[in-house]
């Protein structure tokens, strides 16, 4: 399959040369000022996750713990300048950001849900920022960037589901040059995690003795996504993570339309993970399974009627081990089951999903939408425990104002449960998840 698709993208840049655009987005560049941008966004969050079953949050030491639950909140803010690029053959230009915390409730025994670094007594930082930039150049539909970014490639992402984001440092190539296709190179150095200062902040899994964790030094990443139809797409990716693993994915979308008010979606996204010369990784659940080889794929099936979508999914894992990510971006993994506290990605696991989504546009209310989703996964190998399980119930609101002063300010109040037998428990431990998330963007320039 992955040759076929191969091929195709092949025929598709031999082909396009009669694509190419009149005009390319550089010959149209209006100038370094006259381009620019700028944009703040704030952004709320409150967590609580209250465990369950005897299970807690920071342990005493003799089998108990501070409290049962995680709780706190804070206030962020993003700030990001991106300038147009300057006219010419090849178009030069800057971006920067800068963004910054501030914890509003939230203690020692509460700590852990990933919204404030700990200082050196174990208490959550009061505070916490940083600021990076990058220089990019333009010939024709081909951006070169370097510098401090953001990344959304299915085999390096970088995470965003917390106050601050992932800021990854390196080199990034996208090209546009052919209608329809789009394909990009980088190679990235360093990775900063949400709540860390630093430029390389990202921790590694360890290996069979306990040693390692030295997080990310170096990922190569390519990708190449085509349009063949205004309903068909496909994509490929691959990475190179040093002294970690090789990664390869694929995805292919397919939209069916019915009629105005009908259609049907299917997306199947895979990976295929090979470890590297530190093939001795310990699982990301510590069961002391070593390797860290992997085939993950999903496939969802989505029916659109009016203002309801019913989506089905089924998931599975296999290989030496589950599914590994985060020292190449915490949000590397684009899967039908991946959703808010599992990935449901164990080893030889096999999931379900069944999952409803409400517009309320329809009925008059504008910005307004509901989702509902369960996942059950079972069949997963543990290490001499017996069969793993696992289930997961989300709940979700979202509004976003639609005009006037507040125009896209959004709230969004989700809930989930989590449940895993005992086999299972060391992946995580049962409990129920709130958060409250806030924002408002806004457009300074």
């Amino acid at each position: 399959m992955r040759v076929m698709k191969w091929s195709m993208i092949a025929l598709a840049v031999a082909a396009g040369t009669s694509q190419f655009a009149m005009a390319s987005s550089q010959d149209e560049a209006k100038g370094f000022l006259e381009d620019q941008s700028l944009k703040l966004k704030t952004r709320f969050e409150y967590m609580n996750r209250d465990y369950k079953n005897g299970a807690g949050n920071v342990s005493n030491g003799d089998g108990t713990f501070k409290s049962g639950y995680r709780q706190d909140s804070g206030l962020s803010q993003l700030l990001t300048y991106e300038s147009g690029f300057t006219q010419g053959t090849v178009g030069f230009g800057l971006d920067a950001m800068a963004m910054g915390s501030v914890k509003l409730d939230g203690g020692s025994g509460r700590r852990g849900n990933g919204l404030f670094a700990n200082d050196s007594d174990g208490n959550p930082e009061k505070s916490q920022g940083k600021v990076g930039g990058a220089v990019k150049f333009r010939v024709s539909d081909t951006v070169l960037k370097y510098g401090q970014q953001f990344v959304a490639s299915p085999v390096f992402a970088t995470d965003d589901s917390r106050l601050l984001p992932e800021v990854a440092t390196g080199t990034l190539i996208t090209s546009k040059e052919i209608k329809g296709l789009e394909l990009s190179a980088g190679r990235f150095t360093a990775l900063s995690k949400q709540t860390g200062m630093g430029r390389d902040s990202i921790g590694g899994l360890p290996d069979e003795d306990g040693n390692g964790g030295k997080g990310l030094t170096s990922i190569n990443i390519f990708g190449a996504s085509y349009s063949f139809t205004d309903n068909f797409t496909g994509a490929l990716a691959a990475s190179d993570a040093d002294d970690y693993f090789k990664k390869y994915y694929v995805n292919l979308n397919y939209t069916l339309p019915i009629n105005d008010e009908q259609s049907l979606n299917f997306d199947f996204n895979g990976y295929h993970t090979k470890g590297d010369s530190r093939g001795d990784l310990v699982d990301a659940i510590g069961d002391g399974t070593t390797g860290v080889d992997n085939n993950l794929w999903s496939l969802a099936a989505a029916y659109s009627i009016g203002a309801h979508k019913f989506t089905l999914a089924h998931q599975r894992s296999s290989g030496d081990n589950a599914y590994y990510y985060g020292v190449d971006g915490n949000s590397t993994i684009f899967v039908a089951n991946s959703i808010q506290i599992s990935d449901f990605v164990g080893r030889d696991e096999r999931s379900w999903q069944a999952r409803y989504d409400l517009n309320m546009k329809t009925y008059g209310v504008p910005g307004l939408s509901f989702m509902t989703r369960y996942v059950m996964g079972d069949h997963i190998t543990t290490n001499g425990l017996g069969e793993g399980k696992e289930n997961e119930w989300n709940a979700e609101s979202k509004y976003v104002v639609q005009e006037g002063p507040a125009k896209d300010l959004s709230f969004r109040l989700r809930y989930a449960m989590y449940r895993s037998n005992g086999a299972y428990s060391g992946y995580s431990s049962d409990n129920n998840d709130t958060r409250l998330i806030i924002e408002y963007p806004l457009n300074i320039l």
